[in-house]
């Protein structure tokens, strides 16, 4: 039987004309979402665990046309004679090693379509790599005002009224956003707290006695106050209206106003007012390097326009960095970074470690303040942050530590050439923190890490994650490193812990208060008030990693200083943390040349913090032009 071909020459033709009625692949609406929803965005940008690697996503605000171009830009990651065998099909379904994990099941519909994308591209010339506009044009002036962090509250009433009684600490407690307290986006007044400065308003007046004196000499103090309280001249309304006040209730009622005016608990980081300007760029000098509102002669620079030249700024700043509310600001910046808050609230399991309490969780802040002190204020390599070789110790610290006492309260002890501590890494403030009550946290140690030195955000669990651990028993006692190991086992933790877990564990030779252990103590619970809990020592495995960081295995903190005080993404960190409390935000990709110009000249001076804090003025009030 003879079969005609015009019915099967009749599907092909339809075949070909459904197909070529299927809309062509579009990134931003076929893929990207995909790509988002598996978290890659997450870990493959600026700040990410995946910075280092080539590829990087758009910003969450990105446009279409932006999007579409970063879609065309993964051409470099497609093997085009073999596309089957191009990383950007290879890694994120893990068939070749992946630092992020399984991102795309194979045979998903995700995956099919990562394969038509990747067709697409296998047609295309390889694109360049497409990275994130640096535009460094400002934006129209606006005002940005920023709230005085309860910090910046208690020192401004010192400086102004010679208050030393710190009335902010019965304010309500402050968020930290950006690893800091004083990030503008976060700064709400809280009905709460409007009532907390009204109460302090008032209590601050009463200490206010001037003697009674004759219009004019009103109208000096109205005046007098109100610049140094506002950290500007007032306006002609401002005087005539606090004039008024002073002569119904006195200096105190003036005071008890000014202290609850915006114009003192907002401060002008930025005005669009040209006769106020230069007042803005004396507050941003003295709340960054004082953490305190503008002495009289910053404001007297400020009125004559020696701030308006980049020279006269940086002679301000070598003056105010060699005045002592500078070491006090330091202070502040260290405490916010390392958490200092948690350090006090710290709490362990007594009766494993008995030596613990209050006093020796204070004691290790002071430890690291002292620390870092040395290192600023001597013009000491700041990189011995991570990897120096001493530290500052009391005789509780130096007994845990197994140090030998100094001679004076927290004096300068050498570690000795055998020892496993480093720099900040071989701290209490460190090692106690990232800790449970009663056990080491790798997990806590290594996201600390990640997020505190390596400014690298790493996701969240999914919500609904179980993070409690099975715990130890006596018919399969485990370490902690070992009951994580659930963690790699379950796909949904795996591709987070991966990245965090192994830096903790590189830290296990070092207890829940930072003592140097050779054993792994862990207690099995009896469940029988008549038996005693049961005791178990078990082996130290320390060998640790970092990520994403090529040859940085290591299994002690002397090891991992070493590591990060030469890695380009530590040194850079430092810096991103000094922008982010002077500007009281998160870089932006517009900050870009801003930070390099910073970063060039914090690595050329040998990581002298002092000139970074320079140079993190010079850049951000005088900008590169290119």
């Amino acid at each position: 039987m003879r079969v005609s071909a015009k019915p099967v020459l009749l599907a092909a033709v339809l075949a070909g004309l459904l197909a070529a009625q299927k809309p062509a692949p579009r990134f931003a609406r076929d893929l990207y979402p995909l790509l988002q929803k598996a978290g890659c965005p997450e870990c493959h940008n600026p700040d990410g665990v995946a910075s280092v690697t080539r590829l990087h996503f758009p910003e969450a605000d990105a446009g279409s046309p932006r999007i579409e171009a970063f879609g065309r830009s993964l051409a470099m990651l497609v093997d085009r004679a073999k596309p089957e065998e191009s990383l950007l099909l290879q890694k994120p379904t893990l068939r070749i090693p992946h630092t992020g994990g399984k991102r795309i099941v194979p045979g998903s519909p995700e995956e099919a379509a990562l394969r038509s994308w990747i067709g697409v591209l296998a047609r295309l010339a390889p694109a360049p790599a497409v990275r994130a506009a640096t535009t460094t044009a400002s934006p129209a002036e606006q005002t940005l005002l920023r709230r005085l962090t309860h910090s910046q509250y208690d020192n401004a009433v010192r400086d102004l009224l010679g208050d030393v009684s710190r009335p902010a600490r019965q304010f309500p407690s402050e968020d930290y956003v950006n690893g800091f307290k004083n990030q503008y986006q976060a700064q709400s007044v809280s009905p709460i707290l409007a009532e907390a400065y009204g109460t302090a308003a008032e209590k601050l007046a009463r200490s206010v006695r001037p003697p009674e004196c004759s219009a004019d000499c009103a109208d000096r103090f109205v005046t007098g106050f109100g610049r140094k309280a506002f950290r500007r001249p007032l306006t002609a309304e401002e005087r005539r209206r606090y004039a008024g006040l002073y002569g119904r209730l006195g200096a105190p009622g003036v005071v008890e106003a000014m202290l609850q005016s915006p114009g003192f608990l907002f401060w002008t980081a930025s005005t669009s007012v040209a006769e106020w300007k230069r007042y803005a760029r004396a507050s941003r000098l003295s709340f960054f390097l004082w953490n305190t509102t503008p002495d009289e002669p910053l404001l007297d620079r400020a009125a004559r326009g020696d701030l308006d030249a980049p020279e006269g700024v940086e002679r301000e700043v070598r003056r105010m960095l060699d005045d002592p509310r500078a070491r006090e600001a330091l202070d502040e910046f260290v405490s916010e970074w390392l958490r200092f808050d948690t350090v006090a609230a710290m709490v362990k399991e007594r009766r494993s470690f008995p030596q613990f309490n209050r006093e020796v969780a204070l004691a290790m802040a002071e430890e690291s303040r002292a620390f870092v002190a040395d290192l600023v204020w001597s013009g000491r390599n700041f990189m011995e942050f991570f990897n120096g070789g001493h530290t500052f110790v009391n005789a509780d610290l130096a007994s845990i530590y197994g140090l030998e006492a100094p001679e004076s309260e927290f004096g300068r002890v050498a570690y000795p050439a055998d020892s496993e501590r480093s720099g900040i890494l071989g701290q209490g403030t460190f090692l106690a923190v990232t800790s449970k009550p009663a056990e080491t946290s790798p997990t806590a140690r290594g996201l600390f890490v990640r997020e505190q030195f390596l400014c690298q955000k790493v996701p969240q669990p999914p919500p609904g994650t179980n993070t409690n651990l099975a715990p130890a028993s006596a018919e399969n006692p485990l370490t902690t490193r070992q009951r994580l190991g659930a963690h790699v086992t379950n796909e949904a933790c795996a591709s987070c812990h991966n990245l965090i877990d192994p830096i903790g564990y590189g830290f296990e030779k070092f207890n829940a208060v930072g003592a140097r252990q050779e054993k792994i103590r862990i207690t099995i619970p009896t469940y029988n008030r008549r038996e005693p809990p049961k005791t178990l020592e078990l082996d130290v495995d320390s060998r640790g990693w970092i990520a994403g960081i090529p040859n940085s295995d290591f299994s002690t903190p002397k090891e991992l200083g070493r590591i990060l005080a030469t890695t380009p993404q530590c040194q850079q960190c430092v810096v991103k943390q000094v922008f982010r409390y002077a500007m009281g935000r998160s870089e932006t990709a517009a900050d870009r040349p801003v930070l390099e110009r910073v970063f060039a000249e914090f690595r050329d001076s040998q990581f002298r913090f002092k000139q970074l804090m320079i140079a993190v003025v010079r850049w951000t009030e005088f900008p590169p032009a290119d």
